[in-house]
């Protein structure tokens, strides 16, 4: 099973060594390439007024902050959902990972292993030489839907870099490649994940056609989570 986790800052202003500060992180999980649902989003007091010039970009002013912890009361939370395993994909990762170092440091913990890091931007540089690789240059080009995108968000802007992501490593058919143990492990992964449907029960019974159908799917389903019918 390859975990991925597609991550995105928000911050006060350029550098952490001027003062600046991480205002809200947003994480995607990816299992097998494939999106499960899983995500890590947290606003964050940055203890320090908001510069205007940062709140024009994402929106989020000092009294909204004023009412969520502080990075060092998160930290664990965070650290735990990245885990040790995942690798962390983000677009110019030299940027978030100053940031991240420099908070992660000042809470007592361990900072995040570099070669774990997979920067965006240093892939769609050698993809698309002399072309334009901001992330709503990479949407347009993909043909990603960002119209939502008012202001920079980090967990929208992660969940737009997941899509893009997956275009940069070679379309949104990654499955087409995986062996028969990731397919099932990535089946069970969203299994987890889904939240239950409440469908309208039939008045009918299936059709010998309809279990002879149902019986041939669950066969190749190892350790299926759905019952067959007897």
């Amino acid at each position: 099973m390859t975990r991925k986790i597609i991550l995105d800052t928000e911050t006060t202003g350029l550098d952490p060594n001027a003062g600046h500060r991480i205002v809200e992180i947003g994480c995607v999980e990816l299992i097998n390439m494939i999106p499960t649902g899983a995500v890590f989003h947290q606003y964050i007091n940055p203890e320090r007024a908001m510069p205007q010039e940062a709140f024009a970009i994402h929106g989020l002013s000092s009294d909204f902050l004023s009412g969520h912890p502080t990075f060092q009361h998160i930290a664990l939370d965070f650290l735990n959902f990245i885990a040790d395993d995942a690798e962390i994909v983000i677009h110019n990762a030299s940027f978030d990972m100053k940031f991240l170092d420099w908070e992660i440091e000042k809470a007592g913990h361990p900072k995040i292993d570099r070669s774990r890091v997979v920067d965006t931007l240093v892939i769609a540089r050698k993809q698309n030489p002399g072309g334009r690789n901001s992330l709503d240059a990479l949407c347009k080009r993909y043909g990603i839907n960002n119209s939502h995108r008012e202001y920079h968000g980090a967990l929208l802007d992660s969940q737009l870099l997941a899509d893009v992501y997956l275009y940069l490593m070679g379309g949104r058919q990654p499955a087409l490649t995986l062996d028969e143990q990731e397919i099932q492990q990535t089946i069970e992964t969203l299994l987890d994940h889904a939240s239950p449907v409440d469908f309208e029960h039939r008045s009918f019974l299936p059709s010998d056609e309809e279990i002879q159908s149902h019986l041939n799917l669950i066969e190749k389903i190892k350790n299926s989570k759905w019952l067959t019918y007897s």
